[in-house]
């Protein structure tokens, strides 16, 4: 797969928002998660990577192979649920990747402790439920 320039552009640009809005999340003060709303959850949805997905709003078995480039490259890796949320999908304060880019464009399920802030949906300490 050859990007274009401006392709190249914007998955540096996401990934720097990224770096810094998860920064800012995983900063955050734990009393202020639990004030939030944080509670643990199963969710079952398709492995997305988020660059795509919002600069495009690609998704499914077409997008297949872009998205196991992406998250391979270590771009942010989420999770597009059945109910149409997306959640950003994070270990236990560590990226993912390697373990979901497999399951890339996929149907799979997930469990964590669900965080929202400011718009942004995460499932962090997460794991697949195989």
């Amino acid at each position: 797969m050859k990007l274009s320039t401006k392709s190249i552009r914007s998955l540096f640009a996401a990934s720097s928002l990224f770096v810094g809005l998860s920064g800012s999340l995983w900063a955050a003060d734990p009393k202020a998660d639990a004030a939030s709303g944080a509670e643990n959850a199963t969710i079952k949805g398709e492995v997305i990577d988020l660059v795509c997905y919002t600069e495009g709003g690609l998704s499914g078995e077409e997008h297949a192979g872009c998205a196991k480039v992406c998250i391979k490259a270590g771009l942010p890796v989420g999770l597009k649920a059945t109910d149409g949320k997306v959640y950003l999908l994070v270990g236990d304060h560590k990226p993912m990747n390697a373990e979901l880019v497999e399951y890339a464009a996929k149907t799979i399920t997930m469990k964590g402790t669900v965080v929202s802030r400011d718009g942004i949906n995460m499932l962090e300490n997460a794991e697949i439920v195989k």
